[in-house]
């Protein structure tokens, strides 16, 4: 089993529930598409396109998943409207697995890194710092020992809402407050880690992307620092977006590519509008594995990414 737990029954109803949104306005959507028609048309692929894409699917990847339909309808000349959706959903699971390569199923750590370093990255207003307390709450509740590195001293609210989280969940936390330099405190906070057999450590990092250059050498900074004293640090560049942004996720998840590797992807409050095919557009069109989705506003509702069980509560 892995450190989140088995995919639960209460889970899944979280994820039913988060979803939900996304679900209701796809599927109003879908039907009016069909209105008429008992067969998959070059006209039901016109309405089907427009609803991906105000389904923030985004263009690119709505092409690939029309183009995709379209080569089923030529083999099936009579493909009935009736067998749409199961299409659809096939389609898209299919272009989730060959996306996201890694798999979240059974979600750990790996033994021979420890501590384990991720460095959280994200624009201000994401959710980024909550991600953070509510990945150190899993953690802990998993038997892992977590500290968390308060390296975003750009704003004085960051290191204090971190400093909340850290006393809410129980860890420890390294800050040394606002306009301290960042890699000093990545510094300090591996440190400490190494020195307490800390399992896991989440360095939470500015968010800011008004000046790339600046972030870039910022980050760029950071991660040196912090491999000088764990080599190979950070091990996961884990970057938050707001789901219920739409495109607009996807916009910041390109300029912090371009400023960063990013190695993984949370998403989060995709309970709170209908926009969760974001979630489809981004992992198609940027190749990064989503790892964590949230669904909701309590510490177990931040849920790894799970693709089978994302795409059977869109569609079921």
């Amino acid at each position: 089993m892995g450190l989140f737990g088995l995919f639960s029954k209460e889970k899944k109803e979280k994820l039913d529930s988060g979803l939900s949104k996304t679900k209701d306005s796809l599927f109003s959507k879908l039907a009016k598409t069909v209105v008429g028609k008992s067969k998959v048309d070059d006209e039901v692929l016109d309405n089907l396109e427009e609803v991906l894409i105000t389904s923030d699917v985004g263009v690119d990847t709505t092409l690939k998943i029309i183009t995709r339909i379209e080569e089923r309808v030529l083999k099936d000349k009579y493909l009935g409207t009736d067998q749409l959706n199961r299409i659809l959903r096939e389609e898209i699971a299919a272009l989730l697995e060959e996306n996201n390569s890694v798999d979240n199923a059974g979600y750990s750590l790996p033994s021979d890194k420890k501590p384990y370093v991720v460095m959280v990255v994200g624009v201000n207003g994401v959710g980024k710092t909550t991600t953070i307390g509510k990945l150190a709450y899993q953690f802990k509740a998993a038997g892992k020992s977590v500290m968390l590195g308060a390296s975003d001293t750009f704003r004085a609210a960051a290191v204090d809402q971190l400093k909340i989280w850290a006393g809410r969940v129980d860890v420890p936390i390294v800050e040394q407050g606002m306009n301290a330099d960042p890699a000093s405190v990545a510094f300090d906070t591996l440190e400490s880690a190494k020195s307490k057999g800390a399992d896991i450590v989440l360095i939470d990092t500015a968010g800011r992307l008004h000046n790339k250059a600046h972030l870039m050498d910022e980050l760029s900074k950071i991660k040196r620092v912090m491999d000088k004293v764990v080599p190979g640090a950070p091990h996961e560049v884990l970057l938050v977006l707001d789901g219920s942004t739409g495109q607009n996720a996807f916009e910041q998840a390109k300029e912090f590519t371009k400023a960063t590797e990013i190695t993984s992807l949370a998403l989060t409050k995709l309970d709170g509008s209908a926009k969760g095919g974001v979630v489809i557009g981004i992992s198609d069109q940027l190749k990064i594995p989503v790892r964590f989705i949230g669904v909701g506003e309590s510490m177990e509702d931040l849920q790894v990414f799970d693709r089978k069980e994302f795409v059977d509560s869109l569609f079921n």
